[in-house]
């Protein structure tokens, strides 16, 4: 006897999701809210030269990247696709990764409060999430539909790079006794939260585990999506700041980008094949 929950449209759930799905629209609501209220109210938002350029066109970035893809994986979902629903981790994945860079680099204000109740929202309603996912089921569907060794070799490798990266920063600063601007800490510190996730989640779809098949999708997802919207923030930054344009570094991010675009493709091209468990 199956022992998951299959849902009318065939999605391989263990429980109702419609408690998340509220989470979800809470989250993207107050995504919303505090983007436009970082553009609108810049300076009073961000009370400094080094918060505001870094912040403002991430807010940008939020709003027409971070929100619709939430918006449109949940859509997904909603409607029985299984590259929705494991696309919605990633979607929540990019928005945890946003707002821990936020909370460490904020000042404690009103704005720092909404921010640090972004992160703790979308943590738990990922994790609630990813635990409503039957595995096994995933892994029965899509085990030899998607590429798991390059899929699992691109984000393994995705992972320790950032993770390396951020340890050098962090590691160099305490070593050489000198100041790392807040923007960079609080960006080398969510590299540093996120790698792990990716290393791991990276082996498990590498050696075709069923953690691995649940969240590899999402997590290229989220890691295409992060370079996406840096080159975007790169573009933007220039127009809404005074910082020059930087042209080396838009073609280095767009490099990392197709690497992790191509896997994922080809993973969702691979899940929507598999759409429904096989008669």
């Amino acid at each position: 006897m199956n022992t998951h929950q299959d849902c009318p449209t065939g999605l391989p759930i263990r429980r109702n999701l419609t408690a998340f799905y509220a989470l979800s629209l809470l989250v993207a609501i107050l995504m919303a809210l505090v983007s436009a209220a970082g553009i609108l109210y810049r300076a009073i938002v961000y009370p400094t030269e080094a918060l505001l350029q870094t912040f403002v066109p991430n807010d940008v970035v939020n709003l027409f990247i971070g929100l619709p893809i939430l918006l449109g994986s949940m859509g997904l979902a909603w409607r029985g696709k299984l590259v929705g629903l494991l696309c919605w981790t990633g979607a929540l994945f990019f928005v945890l990764y946003n707002y821990i860079a936020y909370v460490f680099a904020m000042p404690l204000n009103w704005a720092f409060l909404l921010h640090l109740t972004l992160a703790m929202l979308s943590a738990y309603t990922l994790s609630g999430l990813v635990a409503s996912i039957d595995g096994k089921v995933v892994q029965q569907r899509l085990s030899g539909a998607v590429p798991e060794k390059f899929a699992g070799g691109v984000l393994a490798g995705c992972g320790l790079l950032f993770l390396l990266r951020a340890m050098g920063v962090i590691v160099n600063a305490l070593s050489s006794g000198t100041l790392i601007a807040e923007t960079d800490l609080a960006v080398n510190v969510s590299d540093f939260f996120i790698s792990p996730a990716l290393v791991v989640g990276g082996l498990l779809l590498w050696r075709r585990q069923e953690f691995g098949y649940v969240t590899g999708l999402g997590l290229l997802f989220q890691v295409s999506m992060l370079f996406m919207a840096l080159v975007i923030f790169l573009l933007l930054q220039p127009l809404l700041t005074t910082v020059p344009f930087a042209a080396t570094d838009v073609i280095v991010v767009l490099v990392m980008g197709l690497i992790c675009f191509v896997p994922f493709v080809l993973f969702a091209r691979g899940v929507i094949a598999k759409q429904s468990p096989s008669p």
